[in-house]
């Protein structure tokens, strides 16, 4: 996601397994643990799935549309 200061941002896009429950909480607190803090995303997002081509390669570039419009965020992004 665009971000003033250093760029962008991460942001991570989870689909679950069905019958399974995970919180934005749950994912950054698992990350603490595992990664270094700086790739620790500031957003996370739980999907039902994710936006696919003809073949079977994810949309990334829609799935940052649609964060940045749910975020409010432009690509010129000064918060």
């Amino acid at each position: 996601m665009p971000d003033s200061r250093y760029g962008e941002e991460l942001c991570a896009c989870i689909v679950t397994r069905p019958g399974h429950d995970l919180s934005e909480d749950e994912v950054r607190d698992f990350c603490k643990g595992n990664i270094a803090h700086y790739k620790v995303p500031k957003y996370v997002k739980i999907v039902e799935g994710y936006p696919m081509t003809v073949t079977g390669k994810v949309q990334k570039f829609r799935l940052r549309e649609d964060m940045k419009k749910l975020l409010n965020l432009s690509d010129q992004e000064t918060a």
